[in-house]
């Protein structure tokens, strides 16, 4: 009776899910899920570009608020003895006496010496140590090396109006200072500096500042005006200040012209002897 009423095999009963997985689903689904991914792909789009946009705008404004310090607001154009000439002309003219008058004129030129009325290249500085032997020998050559003549135009360059004192000294070895960080910073190549001071009288011998790289590469990292105040002073304006700071980076390196010679392959080097520390 049962097999009467199922008939001859049991009807296989459904599963639950069967027949909603087999059915399609409708077209308006399948086009919201399709709109939906494309919102997410434009929101996220947007969301690259805006951050992007911020992070440009965080990056222009730290560079607005704090750009990194310059080392001077000039600069010689070119380079060589070419870039030599603008900044002896462009240091120069800043220092005067009082009443206007220029302190010295500044004269670049390669290595050279006037010696028996003729001027000869020099291949070689020569330092003298305190005992007098030779300590150091320097190469210097026009591509490695510039040298300053500081002249006052008076006999023989002395500076001709004034009255000769250490604060005016003080004030050419200043100059002496400037001309030498200009000249390290621009001038590709130079590693030596030597510059002839005016003598106080026609009797006087010369005195010699002789500065290297090495000396002054601290200077060389910081702005020019946190070593030397942007407005020049007089020699009666000095600050304890301006004094201690020309004194530290020149007076270890002031000599005076102790000989003139030629090697055996007729190179010309000048030697120079160390003034003490504590001479004017």
């Amino acid at each position: 009776m049962a097999s009467d009423l199922t008939g001859d095999k049991p009807r296989e009963l459904a599963r639950p899910g069967a027949a909603a997985a087999e059915r399609p689903r409708p077209p308006s689904l399948q086009s919201a899920d399709s709109h939906r991914t494309r919102f997410r792909i434009v929101y996220a789009l947007l969301a690259l570009a805006v951050t992007a946009s911020l992070v440009g705008v965080v990056v222009f404004a730290l560079n607005s608020v704090d750009p990194a310090p310059k080392w001077s607001s000039w600069k010689p154009s070119g380079g060589g003895l070419g870039a030599a000439q603008q900044i002896a002309a462009r240091v120069s003219g800043t220092y005067h006496l009082r009443g206007g008058t220029q302190l010295v004129d500044v004269f670049p030129s390669a290595p050279s010496f006037s010696a028996d009325k003729k001027t000869v290249p020099i291949s070689f500085v020569a330092l003298r140590g305190a005992r007098g032997q030779i300590d150091e020998i320097h190469g210097v050559s026009p591509t490695s090396s510039v040298w300053y003549s500081l002249c006052g135009l008076g006999p023989p360059c002395s500076i001709p109006t004034g009255t000769p004192s250490l604060n005016r000294g003080a004030l050419v070895r200043r100059e002496i200072l400037e001309l030498a960080l200009y000249t390290f910073k621009y001038v590709e190549g130079v590693k030596h500096v030597v510059a002839f001071m005016p003598p106080r009288n026609a009797k006087s011998s010369p005195v010699v500042v002789y500065l290297q790289k090495g000396d002054v590469e601290n200077q060389l990292k910081r702005p020019l005006t946190s070593t030397l105040p942007a407005k020049v002073p007089f020699p009666d304006t000095l600050t304890a200040r301006d004094l201690e700071t020309i004194d530290a980076t020149t007076k270890p390196h002031l000599f005076s012209i102790y000989d003139i010679a030629h090697t055996q392959q007729g190179a010309w080097v000048l030697a120079l002897a160390p003034i003490l520390r504590g001479t004017p």
